[in-house]
């Protein structure tokens, strides 16, 4: 973590897709969704810039942040603690008058000043709701190998259901330029389908964004890229990694439960572009007598005398004597108690689900129990 890219600057939108996951984020915004048994959405993006030697980032909230400063800390997990550039955290009141932007154009406005006195030459912009281990390094190569003056990455792949109604798919020519941007694409089958990562110079981000506020946009995409697609050169660079999207409740259990796969663990976890995440102090997770774990997940600091049989379990996950718990993402510092029955179920953080009961959802509907519920 100690390499160093003078040349870029991230910029992350972590509340652009919380409308998506209403249930998960009533409390929390879409970066901080605990994710892998002991993640959080954001760690990824971090995690990849950090690797990449980008440690000038700056994070625009927009509400419910408190639980994603708690989360970040001083940044130090993924070597961003210092004294000039760092970690930045830009809560909507950081301006004179208090603000909650609506769209990337308005966002980026509120850091114009910040962005203006940096002396990177990229900008990088990203979202939270694509979880892949990203090479930053490779993007900005492309970039500066093709010349264009914004490069954008995408993955081919079908749209999810959850992103119907706010999806990006591109078209790209033979040479790698992008000739149209599709707002909501309604086509099925597989799409050029954009994963919100873009990088370009920083003074012309600045100089686009000056000009569409005063024109009254505030969408990036739509107003800046999809409008000036003929103007700009616009590069396209696809990826071909492990991705998962989180758009809905059901793809929020599907790409947790995708992860029991080791194969699939592996290629988001590579040894070679490791994840950071906040520290926390667990002992081992404990397997008592009569307790019988298959094909599952499990984090450090578990405690488990039940049976747990293709699960994801968060750190500090108690699994009481008698429990059956199946096909579940049980989040961080869940206790179930004896004789519990759990099938297709996800809880939040700290919920406790009382001793006898039997709660079961489906692969295609899975049971939610909120933040710090008992049932």
């Amino acid at each position: 973590m100690l390499s160093q890219n003078n040349n870029a600057l991230g910029i992350i939108f972590p509340n652009s897709y919380d409308s998506t996951v209403p249930e998960l984020v009533t409390e929390r915004l879409m970066a901080s969704i605990p994710f892998a048994g002991r993640y959080r959405l954001i760690d990824f993006v971090l995690s990849g810039m950090s690797n990449s030697g980008i440690n000038n980032v700056s994070i625009i909230v927009r509400k419910n942040y408190h639980s994603l400063m708690d989360h970040l800390g001083t940044g130090s997990a993924w070597d961003m603690d210092r004294r000039r550039g760092g970690l930045n955290i830009v809560p909507p009141f950081a301006e004179k008058e208090v603000k909650i932007y609506n769209g990337r154009v308005e966002a980026i406005s509120s850091i114009l000043n910040y962005l203006e006195a940096q002396k990177e030459r990229y900008a990088i912009l990203c979202d939270t709701n694509t979880v892949a281990n990203f090479d930053f390094k490779a993007l900005i190569a492309e970039h500066e190998q093709s010349g264009a003056d914004v490069t954008m990455v995408y993955q081919k792949a079908e749209i999810p259901d959850g992103l119907r109604n706010d999806n990006y798919t591109v078209s790209v020519g033979a040479d790698g330029r992008v000739t149209d941007i599709l707002f909501n694409d309604f086509r099925p089958g597989v799409q050029n389908l954009s994963m919100n990562i873009y990088i370009m110079e920083r003074t012309a981000l600045i100089r686009l964004v000056k000009d569409a506020a005063t024109r009254g946009m505030i969408y990036f995409e739509r107003d800046i890229l999809a409008h000036n697609v003929n103007v700009l050169n616009i590069h396209a660079m696809e990826y071909t990694g492990y991705v998962a999207r989180i758009c809905d409740m059901k793809s929020y259990f599907d790409e947790n439960m995708k992860l029991i796969n080791e194969d699939n663990l592996n290629a988001l976890f590579p040894a070679k572009q490791p994840v950071y995440t906040k520290v926390r102090d667990d002992n081992p997770t404990r397997y008592l007598p009569g307790s019988k774990v298959t094909s599952s997940l499990v984090a450090d600091g578990c405690h488990i005398e039940g049976t747990v049989e293709n699960c994801v379990l968060f750190r500090g996950v108690t699994v009481k004597k008698g429990a059956v718990v199946k096909n579940c993402v049980l989040m961080q510092d869940t206790v179930v108690e004896a004789g519990a029955e759990l099938e297709c179920v996800v809880t939040d953080k700290n919920v406790r689900i009382t001793a006898g009961k039997k709660l079961a959802g489906t692969e295609t509907f899975p049971v939610y129990v909120a933040k710090r519920h008992t049932v």
